[in-house]
């Protein structure tokens, strides 16, 4: 665990990080990219992180990676690449950089380093993680292969390395339907997230069956809450992420990854969205889509907020917080998580 006072000591010895109304100005362009969410004396207390953060990334040859669920201070002040745990893994191995900051959970930068073993990945808290990677061992999966014999494992990427190494092939909540149809069992085991797997399992003609395990911040959706609100707030585009429970997905009005829900709304601007997924998604694309009201309620992921501009300034200062992976368990996980773009490139997904 970070010992905070003893962080902000060191780093107020070596960085003005006082709240500076005259950082805030300077730094006026990437404000504009949050204004609609982030108050102004809010961003007179972060501009000098963002500020020192981004010099310190040139230095240190250095990208942040910024998860879809980061706050806006991260999402829009620091981060190099953003998107979902996926995308900015991927997009970590066409950088040409040295160091990689993780701004996510713990499991993202696992992914990271197994896609990019010869980079350096830190993570701003190491206590960052995650209660649907969690919810499943390398163990369980072999509990399930022995359950169902011969049925090949579709893992989702919110996982461990030791898990994906177990595993035969990966999937994100954007192509968990065709990879699944796509394998050649009438069986299909999927892990660890029981919820993507019944909303897959509903729109498949394989025969899936599913590890327990879920989200807490999409788990606690019902359907009687999107009903309620609709009943509220009539004309309002209800936008569910897959990782809800399925009779949740069935009362919205679309359903999607989290790159399918930013095109949707993109696509579709509604004049106002509830989006049924983790609080932050909504305000890091406020400012890019005015002309939608994005309204609550939302739930918060706990171990997101764990990250946060100090942690990210204290690891890119001191290189505390290396990710590591077992060379042999990387280059199984790496097996599966390359099956499924190699997959998803031949379906043309």
């Amino acid at each position: 665990m970070l010992d905070l006072p003893h962080l902000r000591t060191v780093l107020s010895e070596h960085y003005d990080l006082s709240p500076s109304t005259e950082v805030a100005q300077e730094l006026a362009d990437t404000y504009a990219r949050m204004e609609r969410v982030v108050t102004p004396p809010d961003w007179a207390i972060y501009a000098p992180y963002v500020k020192a953060i981004n010099a310190l990334k040139k230095e240190r040859n250095a990208v942040i990676l910024g998860h879809n669920y980061m706050t806006p201070e991260i999402f829009h002040g620091v981060s190099d690449f953003v998107g979902d745990s996926l995308q900015i893994a991927m997009k970590a191995q066409e950088v040409d950089a040295d160091v990689i900051v993780q701004a996510g959970v713990h499991f993202m930068a696992e992914t990271t380093k197994i896609l990019c073993p010869e980079k350096t990945v830190l993570m701003p808290d190491m206590d960052a993680g995650c209660s649907l990677a969690e919810s499943i061992t390398a163990d369980g999966i072999e509990e399930m292969r022995a359950k169902y014999p011969g049925a090949p494992v579709v893992t989702y990427v919110n996982t461990t390395a030791d898990v994906k190494a177990a595993s035969d092939i990966c999937c994100t909540s954007s192509n968990a339907l065709q990879i699944v149809n796509a394998m050649e069992s009438d069986t299909v085991i999927m892990t660890p997230d029981q919820y993507l797997a019944q909303n897959v399992a509903n729109q498949s003609h394989k025969n899936v069956v599913y590890w327990p395990g879920s989200c807490i911040v999409h788990e606690q959706y019902t359907a009687q809450d999107l009903r309620e609100f609709r009943e509220w707030n009539p004309g309002t585009r209800l936008i569910a992420h897959p990782e809800c429970p399925p009779d949740v997905v069935a009362e919205a009005d679309f359903s999607g990854s989290t790159s399918g829900i930013l095109k949707y709304v993109t696509d579709e601007k509604p004049e106002k969205a509830m989006l049924i997924t983790e609080c932050s998604m909504a305000s890091n694309i406020a400012d890019q889509l005015p002309e939608v009201d994005f309204v609550g309620p939302c739930n918060m992921c706990p171990y997101m907020k764990k990250i946060s501009l100090e942690k990210i300034l204290w690891v890119l200062h001191t290189g505390e917080n290396e990710v590591f992976v077992d060379p042999e368990i990387g280059k199984k996980a790496r097996a599966s998580v390359q099956a499924m773009i190699d997959m998803s490139r031949n379906l043309g997904l």
